[in-house]
């Protein structure tokens, strides 16, 4: 069994290894995809505050 510096070299390179078969993204499509997660992130936002607002109101009404 090799010893434990050993084991952390090779996790270490195996791991350098593995992250050079990913495809990264470019500096567009990484902001591209954080601008679409924001928009989205406002636009559910906005919509949960509207239906809040309509469920309150209907539940006042009722009461």
């Amino acid at each position: 069994m090799p010893n434990l510096i050993q084991r952390i070299r090779t996790f270490y390179l195996d791991t350098v290894a593995e992250l050079k078969k990913c495809t990264w993204p470019t500096r567009h499509e990484l902001w591209e995809s954080t601008l679409i997660v924001i928009v989205s992130s406002l636009l559910l936002s906005v919509f949960v505050f509207v239906m809040d607002a309509v469920v309150r109101a209907l539940v006042r009404a009722l009461t």
